[in-house]
């Protein structure tokens, strides 16, 4: 088994480390692409269906539209081309021939959604629409990084038409509020709710609005956005409906999306020097058995009592792995550590005599997370730990973020700030500053966090007076 990079010697470097260690995901033959394999995949699975119910519960269904979209399409709304034409993978020839017009492979898919929105939406009966669809798109991005940004992504694009404003902007905020749930309570990722600047805002979008978490190594991650369209799109794709006064009127559209970049966020987020370390809820294996024995007597024994505490376990809904490889229980410990399943469950011919186990917890190292319990109620004393183990793994995410989040108010203190963590300054929402930022620390304005202090300072570029502090952060 291959040794890990330390997180402190080269966190990049242990992050793929992980990643290949771990039997997430793999290289593609396609520049910028990956392959996920079962376990990264299953991970992603159970991320993906949660979020997934979170999305049924809140009154949206799913549907699936095509990858292929008419260049004019694209071209309808302004912002929305410029921002994405560096990212676009374009087709220009199909079954041998030069088809009529171009074809971009879907970057994003506001603009199919809208002209088929404005096909379905007639009346205002026929509203809100609430759609989302989980799909893969492409963005044809020049540094790649697996999970984190890559050519092909998967994630879920959720898209939205309302009567007014005002229901519009509620989608908008609720499905903010579901990604941070998601994020804190299967993920156990903290994040802040926040307003992207002008410059940071969806191509576009009247307003977007993000949550971003800070990494193991203190850089920043946007984790999902949620973005107020206004009629922008509707204007664009002509998405009217006849109100109840018998007025054409246009509709008022959201879009929003996590993509699996959120995987790459509990990599690195709970990760150590061992390897990964899973939240219980989105582990894929919950708990391992592990069987110690040193002989063919010894064997039957451990076995026999390995298969009914396992039995037991699955029929109580953990999922659990027996591990009866052919290795010794050494390079078994090292490989789940690795792969971060929270709870291992031990069992040797004095646990069998005794009627006990032994419990390790990944999230503890050492003696310390190891305990010795009876056989009797393991399914409810491994269910209580897994709650323990979530609990835990977002309070130390969380002390770990507060620990790094400095207030500054000057942009020298700034400057110190962003090279080791955040900094919430105050600073006016102009593209210009964000730019000046940017280009001065390397760190780029993450958002004005919906949670603020009330007062009144002064912008640490311009001078001016602001009502509102922006956090800054290098990110990935």
């Amino acid at each position: 088994m291959a040794k890990l990079t330390s997180r402190t010697q080269d966190f990049s470097e242990w992050y793929l480390d992980v990643i290949r260690e771990a039997d997430l995901a793999d290289y593609a033959p396609v520049r910028g692409c990956i392959v996920v394999k079962p376990y990264g995949w299953s991970l992603y699975e159970n991320m993906r269906d949660f979020l997934d119910r979170r999305f049924k519960d809140t009154g949206h269904s799913n549907a699936a539209f095509p990858m292929f979209i008419p260049m004019s399409f694209l071209n309808r709304e302004a912002q929305h081309v410029k921002g994405f034409s560096p990212e676009l993978a374009v087709v220009t020839v199909g079954g041998g021939e030069q088809l009529e017009e171009p074809l971009a492979v879907r970057p994003t898919s506001e603009t199919i959604i809208g002209y088929m929105y404005a096909q379905w939406v007639k009346s205002y009966r026929d509203l809100p629409v609430l759609i989302n669809a989980w799909n893969s798109v492409v963005r044809w991005e020049k540094r790649t990084r697996p999970f984190l940004r890559t050519t092909e992504f998967f994630w879920q694009e959720g898209h939205t038409a309302h009567a007014t404003h005002e229901e519009s902007s509620e989608e908008v905020m609720r499905m903010l509020d579901v990604y941070a749930a998601h994020a804190r309570d299967e993920c156990a990722v903290p994040v802040i709710k926040g307003r992207k600047s002008i410059s940071e805002r969806f191509a576009g979008a009247d307003s977007t609005y993000s949550i971003e978490a800070m990494m193991g190594d203190k850089k920043a991650l946007q984790s999902a956005t949620s973005h107020d369209l206004g009629q922008n799109f509707a204007r664009a794709f002509d998405i009217k409906y006849l109100d109840r006064d018998n007025t054409e009127k246009l509709c008022w559209t959201t879009s929003w999306g996590m993509s699996w970049r959120m995987l790459g966020a509990v990599i690195m987020v709970h990760g150590d020097d061992q390897g990964l370390r899973l939240p219980p809820r989105i582990a894929p294996i919950q708990a391992v058995i592990v069987p110690i024995y040193k002989n063919e007597s010894e064997r039957t024994a451990v076995m026999q009592a390995a298969d009914s505490i396992f039995t037991t376990l699955k029929s109580n809904g953990i999922r659990v792995k027996l591990d009866d490889r052919d290795e010794t229980p050494g390079f078994k410990f090292n490989d789940w550590e690795l792969r971060g399943v929270p709870v291992r469950v031990e069992i040797g011919p004095r646990d069998v005599a005794n009627g006990t186990v032994a419990l390790g917890r990944r999230d503890v190292p050492g003696k310390a997370g190891k305990s010795f319990v009876p056989q009797a109620g393991l399914a409810e004393r491994i269910t209580t730990l897994f709650e323990e183990i979530q609990s835990g793994l977002l309070q130390q995410a969380t002390n770990f973020r507060d620990a790094n989040i400095r207030e500054v108010s000057t942009y020298a203190e700034l400057k110190e700030a962003v090279e080791d963590g955040f900094a919430l300054a105050p600073v006016a929402d102009d593209p210009a500053v964000d730019a000046q930022i940017k280009e001065e620390t390397k760190a780029t304005n993450r958002c004005f966090p919906l949670e603020q202090v009330p007062g009144e300072w002064k912008c640490i570029v311009t001078g001016k007076p602001v009502r509102e502090r922006a956090l800054f952060g290098k990110a990935y």
